[in-house]
């Protein structure tokens, strides 16, 4: 962190990387770039009905871009995930955890290791598949959460103090800055406009879903069985029928007070039902404490010098030339 002393800066939020994963230690450039233009394809196909048909895409130069970077990142993990096992395998189980003694396990070291009830270990492939859904939906949602929160916190002076000020009274006394698992649900206000961002920029814009039995509608319509229906969570989240004055930023909506009698489905970042987000308690304990550590260090501005951003909607929420904000160091007596 910045000395007290230090000056103000402008810093791109949405640019700020998250962790360095195991799986961008080599190479990280044309892996992530790999990703990158996946997420940028799949959005082109879909604004492209003659590209819908799998085998007319297959065809299209964006089909063979959508190849060659499914197998650059497929090639990436895989390779990744051989070396990790053929550790294991010379080095043994118990050498193997005693080589990690002191130091955490990352994310492919756990599920080279997770058994089922049966005793089974998951294969190559299973832990491939969880670790691309890991890198593809576990770190640039968050990341555009964060981004958009600071964004609307730094345009409302008065939330971000009282999120600031709930973080203080969280951590007086302590010898350490350190948030504590049991803290995350002392800090209500901080969660409330988290929330409300979430609503305001959700990360994902829609997700879909395969009718499993007819769906009838208000209006009498009826969605047949085995229909896929886009549902909007932008849409949903700014409603006006469910949520009045939609583009304002006002955490109040989430306070216990307002939220009763409010349908859980019109707050759906996560999505709902069973195949809802996996990670979403993850998410949001992430989000926490990264909001409460530099509210706690920093007092953060909008750039006047930059115009609103506007949205791009991609497969992940971004902002166009990226969401800019000037970071002022707290003095230390005062963080």
């Amino acid at each position: 962190w910045l000395p007290p002393e230090a000056p103000s800066l402008t810093v791109p939020v949405a640019a700020v990387a998250p962790p360095r994963s195991p799986l961008a230690r080599r190479k990280p450039s044309e892996y992530i770039q790999a990703i990158l233009e996946l997420s940028s394809l799949v959005v082109r196909r879909q604004h492209r009905p003659l590209l819908h048909p799998p085998w007319l895409y297959r065809l299209s130069p964006d089909g063979w871009r959508f190849a060659r970077a499914c197998a650059a990142v497929r090639g990436f993990t895989a390779d990744v995930v051989q070396r990790r096992r053929r550790d294991l395998a010379r080095l043994g189980h118990q050498a193997w955890l005693e080589g990690h003694r002191g130091r955490s396990m990352d994310f492919i070291d756990l599920l080279l290791l997770a058994k089922d009830e049966d005793g089974n270990t998951l294969s190559d492939e299973d832990i491939a598949a969880e670790a691309d859904t890991f890198m593809f939906e576990g770190h640039d949602t968050t990341a555009s959460g964060l981004a958009w929160l600071f964004y609307n916190l730094a345009g409302h002076p008065e939330y971000q103090e009282r999120c600031r000020q709930e973080v203080r009274e969280l951590l007086a006394g302590r010898d350490t800055e350190d948030i504590e698992w049991e803290d995350l649900s002392r800090l209500p206000f901080t969660t409330m406009c988290i929330k409300e961002s979430l609503r305001l920029h959700p990360p994902v814009l829609a997700v879909s879903r395969r009718c499993t039995e007819d769906v009838a509608l208000r209006d009498g319509r009826v969605i047949p069985k085995g229909i896929i229906c886009l549902m909007s969570i932008y849409g949903t989240h700014h409603n006006p029928e469910l949520w009045p004055d939609p583009e304002v930023y006002n955490p109040l909506r989430f306070s216990p007070e307002n939220t009763k009698g409010r349908s859980p489905s019109s707050f759906i970042p996560f999505s709902a039902g069973p195949r809802n987000c996996i990670g979403q308690s993850f998410a949001m304990a992430e989000m926490k404490v990264v909001v409460a550590l530099t509210l706690s260090r920093f007092v953060l501005r909008r750039d006047p010098a930059r115009p609103p951003p506007r949205r791009k909607p991609e497969l992940i929420l971004r902002a166009e030339d990226g969401l800019w904000l000037l970071l002022e160091p707290l003095p230390r007596d005062t963080a």
